[in-house]
């Protein structure tokens, strides 16, 4: 499953590494992301490997766009559900906040002229 979500980083934590069983070593970095909606979320997002450099761009306080990638996998019976982000970059457009955002083409402050009845019936 592939979306995008919108928000500020409001923390970065430390980065984090290992050697899988194969032998490879891996690192990884999350970081908290709080949506900006009337009931804000906080989403803890992890990065891996050369994704990192694309975090390391940011700081905390910056508004940004993540291309996440949601999987979850079971083990022992449990099930664990990992949010990663594929890419991230500058939110450069603000968050939907008024029918211009869904309607772009439309004149601003429009009102319907509802004196003529043109219905055809």
């Amino acid at each position: 499953m592939a979306l995008d979500l919108i928000g500020k980083i409001i923390q970065i934590l430390p980065e984090t590494g290992g050697q899988s069983k194969a032998g490879k070593t891996w690192v990884k970095q999350e970081f908290i992301l709080e949506t900006q909606e009337t009931y804000p979320k906080k989403v803890c997002i992890s990065m891996m490997g050369d994704k990192l450099q694309e975090l390391k761009k940011f700081k905390v306080g910056d508004e940004v766009k993540a291309h996440l990638n949601i999987e979850s996998r079971e083990y022992n019976g449990k099930w664990y559900t990992n949010v990663g982000a594929g890419r991230l970059e500058a939110n450069t457009r603000g968050a939907a906040t008024s029918g211009e955002d869904f309607y772009p083409d439309a004149e601003p402050n429009f009102v319907p002229d509802n004196t003529s009845d043109d219905l055809p019936f």
